[in-house]
């Protein structure tokens, strides 16, 4: 067996990358992708190794000559690689491919050992690699029938997106027999070019193939072993945070994308917290059956936006300001809060870390599960000096509670005490009471310097809408907030979100009412993990406790490298040097239970 590589592209898209090397000299981690994929093939033992080249091909061979490989390197050279497409490059290789069988790869991928391991060990002799489709793929899409047999090659004119259940992409890896390649590829190579031109894609030849009443080519599933095409610098960078050899860094990469998972094979992000059971399906085909009148049509301003938050949540519009997401409100909000500030921690620190950590007093709780009452905090702040005070409630990382009774009173108590009291409600649709927000003008009116912050991002499950509302009784600072954001801070989806979100009231009820039930199912699962101490929470997402000696670095980095899932080191956020926590958001039963199994095995290592 033989491998061909086609490697005579320019990779105009890692534009300055590519401008004195070709495509596959760019560097994932270090190493340069035909550097990576040689040492690979290398471990095959193969007759031989052909290369086209063509842009910058005597770099490219005078660079290779440098890597030691031992398997018999051949050259092709494509001249008018500037002016044809891949099936040119593989035209000039076809006699090669006529000599015995071979693997066809393209020179822009980068893989692990086992996506190639899995090809060569299938005992079919001609295959086509193949993924399922996800949504950060492009190129050429397949549907396949239960017997891998590809039913048809869909170009790019003819993918429908109402379809992509059924798609697989090709991973650009083939295998081709000898009488494959002389008895079809060849000959169909040969002719199609000749009829359509230079300019035209390998892929389309095996499209013509896969129409004859007896099927030669099959498909080759993957089943999670990992791969990623390198077209444009974003690629690249995904990619090495997927390929770093060093699992710490792995982690820290992805965790500092904080979102964007989408583009990542198969991982499930624990980390981001989430309302799992809304929105409902028939919400969703409605925003989609406004999708190009949304895209292409201006938002409403500040006005109008506020008057729908206000129609939502039962406000006065004077009382109420909408973001682009909590995070952009709280920004703002923090520019004129006064004096000292109050929080309670561990906590979410985007409020804090909008100031000095001298003008931060923190309380933080003496018990086990961190948790506190109005009592506490109470007594606490009396008598610091604090000028302002952040609530988180249900708070984060910890997932206490307090009743709406007790904020109550400390809204009045901080009233008395002349200190601005922000309560962020973020996650209290989660909790079991019931009627739990104050998002109320009778609440707000008569306490102007109480200011309430909602994530709708968080609680109604749509996180790519970015939305947030602040509330206050204190109108003069909320239009001076009003002023202060642009006036198309939201964009036409979170505005017809907010439009059409009254409907669904019901909906959003009964979803919350699943969470709950799943949530309590789910804290008795993790209750079960020997080697964790669950602490009680009333938000959607659970704080451990690590009991049996690992660290929550070298947990969550077992979790990322042996099943895939993210979860929360919380050990940046504790004080505690010996004590080790995580934070798990609630998911979907069937997630849930996979995080569930993976915890019991990769704790069970620790211990044994």
């Amino acid at each position: 067996m033989q491998a061909i590589i086609l490697a005579a592209g320019m990779g105009r898209r890692l534009k300055e990358l590519t401008q004195n090397n070709t495509k596959c000299m760019v560097k994932v981690n270090d190493v340069t992708l035909i550097d990576r994929m040689l040492h690979q093939i290398e471990k095959l033992h193969l007759s031989r190794i052909i290369i086209v080249v063509g842009y910058q091909g005597d770099k490219l061979i005078d660079y290779i000559s440098s890597l030691n490989i031992q398997t018999p390197i051949l050259y092709v050279n494509n001249p008018v690689y500037d002016r044809t497409n891949n099936i040119y490059s593989l035209f000039l290789a076809k006699d090669y491919l006529c000599r015995e069988d071979t693997l066809l790869f393209e020179s822009d991928l980068i893989f692990e050992d086992s996506v190639i391991e899995t090809l060569v060990n299938d005992p079919r002799d001609t295959l086509a690699l193949v993924d399922k489709y996800e949504s950060w793929m492009d190129g050429t899409c397949v549907k396949l029938a239960e017997d891998d047999t590809i039913e048809m090659f869909v170009p790019g004119k003819n993918f429908r997106y109402d379809e992509i259940k059924e798609y697989y992409k090709t991973v650009n890896i083939y295998k081709f027999s000898k009488h494959f390649s002389e008895t079809y590829y060849v000959p169909f190579l040969s002719a199609y070019q000749s009829a359509l031109g230079e300019n035209e894609y390998y892929e389309q030849v095996l499209r013509v193939i896969t129409m004859l009443d007896q099927p030669v080519i099959k498909a080759k599933r993957l089943s999670g072993e990992k791969w990623y095409e390198i077209d444009d610098i974003q690629d690249l960078d995904i990619a090495e945070s997927i390929f770093t050899p060093d699992e710490g860094v792995r982690v820290n990469l992805l965790q500092g994308r904080y979102g964007g998972y989408w583009r990542y094979p198969n991982l499930i992000d624990f980390c981001y917290l989430v309302n799992p059971y809304f929105p409902p399906k028939k919400m969703i085909d409605e925003i989609q059956a406004s999708f190009s009148t949304l895209l292409t049509q201006y938002p409403s301003g500040m006005k109008v936006n506020s008057l729908l938050a206000a129609k939502n949540f039962g406000v006065r519009q004077e009382n109420i300001l909408v973001g682009n997401g909590a995070a952009e409100l709280i920004k703002e909000l923090m520019h004129i809060l006064p004096g000292k500030l109050g929080v309670v921690r561990p906590t979410f620190e985007e409020y804090s870390h909008r100031r000095k950590e001298e003008d931060i007093i923190a309380y933080w709780p003496k018990n086990e599960n961190f948790s506190y009452g109005y009592a506490d905090l109470k007594n606490y702040f009396a008598d610091t000096g604090i000028k302002s005070l952040i609530i988180i409630n249900p708070d984060n990382p910890s997932g206490n509670y307090m009743k709406k009774k007790e904020l109550l009173e400390l809204i009045g108590w901080t009233k008395e005490k002349d200190i601005k009291l922000v309560i962020d409600e973020s996650f209290s649709d989660f909790a079991d009471e019931d009627d739990n927000s104050l998002l109320d003008d009778s609440i707000l009116e008569p306490n102007d310097h109480l200011f309430l912050v909602k994530s709708i991002s968080k609680s109604y499950g749509v996180p790519g809408l970015r939305l947030g509302v602040l509330a206050s009784g204190d109108m003069e600072t909320i239009d001076r907030l009003k002023r202060d954001v642009a006036i198309w801070n939201i964009n036409s989806f979170a505005e017809f979100f907010m439009q059409i979100e009254e409907k669904y009231k019901k909906d959003y009820a009964d979803a919350l009412k699943r969470f709950r039930s799943e949530r309590k199912r789910f804290v008795t699962a993790l209750s079960g993990v020997k080697g964790l101490r669950v602490i009680p929470s009333q938000a959607n997402f659970i704080m451990a406790e690590l009991t049996n000696g690992i660290q929550a670095e070298e947990l969550t980095r077992r979790l990322i490298v042996n099943n895939n899932i993210l979860i929360k080191n919380l050990y940046p956020k504790m004080n505690h040097e010996e004590k080790q926590y995580i934070r798990l958001a609630v998911r979907t039963t069937e997630e849930n239970d996979r995080l569930v199994d993976a915890l019991k095995s990769n704790l069970l290592r620790e211990e044994s």
